[in-house]
């Protein structure tokens, strides 16, 4: 029974964290068990180029950008905190990337693309200005992406097999795909692995 109760509790808290973290509204356009065609309309982001292996760049850009919403920034009366949002996105910077590459493996060495979504109500006059040069401050305009949505920790294995599936999807939708994958991670890490909610994206057209 206590074991019961512990885990409605871990449930419970888990929900209220994913109910407290805004993510970016996007318009469903297709949905096929857990590949979807998403809408996004014109967003702001903060975003840091990294480089090392996947988890090396994930965890530098993290905390260049944490470090930016935190207050590590000016506004005319001052720093200002920002609230964090879901997902963190990481994007290899490469322009043409095969299937078959190992963009996860520690072995490989990337430059990487981390970004967090800013909250809807910022635009380019109330965000604060990052002090580290590095943070750069981006509007994206109307975009379209598939993804598949997974459980589990990103790993080359899963990568690779969601990466593949995705592109079957791709396919078979008939869609035309502009650059390469990325990788959203909705939860903080001590999340337990099957309460964890990734995706791949790739921008169509």
């Amino acid at each position: 029974m206590t074991t019961v109760k512990i885990l409605l509790s871990f449930l419970i808290l888990f929900s209220l964290q994913l109910m407290a973290t805004e993510e970016p509204e996007f318009t469903l356009i297709h949905k096929e068990n857990n590949f979807e065609i998403r809408e996004y309309p014109p967003r702001f982001i903060a975003q840091v180029n990294v480089s090392g292996d996947f988890d090396e760049a994930s965890s530098k850009g993290f905390k260049a950008l944490a470090n930016y919403i935190f207050g590590n920034n000016t506004l005319v009366d001052g720093s200002h905190k920002i609230a964090m949002t879901a997902p963190v996105l990481a994007e290899p910077k490469l322009n043409k990337i095969a299937m078959t590459t190992p963009v996860l493996a520690q072995s490989v060495n990337n430059d990487w693309l981390i970004t967090f979504v800013m909250p809807k109500e910022y635009t380019f006059k109330n965000l604060p200005k990052p002090n580290n040069s590095e943070v750069k401050i981006l509007e994206l305009p109307v975009e379209k992406y598939a993804v598949v949505v997974f459980s589990g920790l990103v790993r080359e294995s899963s990568y690779n097999e969601k990466a593949v599936l995705l592109n079957d999807f791709v396919i078979s939708n008939q869609l035309n795909t502009d650059g390469p994958i990325m990788i959203a991670r909705y939860n903080p890490p001590w999340t337990l692995p099957f309460f964890r909610r990734n995706e791949l994206m790739i921008k169509v057209r």
